[in-house]
């Protein structure tokens, strides 16, 4: 034999106290950053009560009906400056003019109370918003109306 002895190491309840430690460390670092990942990554609701949302369904259906009648076109949202400015055209193709739009900005968490934005006529089809747009990520409800046919539609905005 070489004589070298073999030592063994006990455990200890200071092993078992480390252990335990690290595993709860490790669960509560993995939760904490799941729970800043779903906050940070969340975009609101979008119904505040799906069973009164349930009993409009039917209602909803047939608005939508009549807005794809109407075969108009609405661009996604986008910031020029600090104002709101979207292209919204006809059936045909041309662009959708002498139209009144407004439009309810929300922020998706409800950090800040909604608002409404109003808009005007830049170009032919082309509608910007009268008040500015604070800087931020915004849901905005729009409702375009021109005679009697109106169009909703929801854009985000960044």
């Amino acid at each position: 034999m070489s004589g070298q002895e073999s030592v063994t190491k006990k455990f200890t309840g200071y092993h078992a106290t480390a252990m335990i430690v690290a595993f709860f460390a490790v669960v509560v670092g993995v939760n904490l950053f799941m729970a800043r990942s779903a906050l940070s990554t969340f975009s609101g609701t979008i119904v505040d009560n799906s069973y009164v949302a349930s009993q409009k369904y039917n209602e909803w259906l047939e608005q939508a009906r009549k807005q794809q009648a109407h075969g108009w076109t609405v661009s996604p949202a986008v910031r020029q400056e600090d104002r709101a400015s979207l292209t919204v055209s006809s059936a045909d193709g041309t662009p959708l003019q002498g139209a009144t739009i407004t439009a309810l900005a929300e922020h998706p968490v409800g950090r800040t109370d909604p608002f409404e934005i109003d808009f005007f006529q830049s170009a032919a089809g082309d509608y910007r918003s009268v008040q500015p747009l604070p800087e931020g990520r915004w849901k905005m409800k729009i409702i375009i109306s021109r005679g009697d046919d109106d169009m909703r539609v929801v854009r985000d905005i960044r």
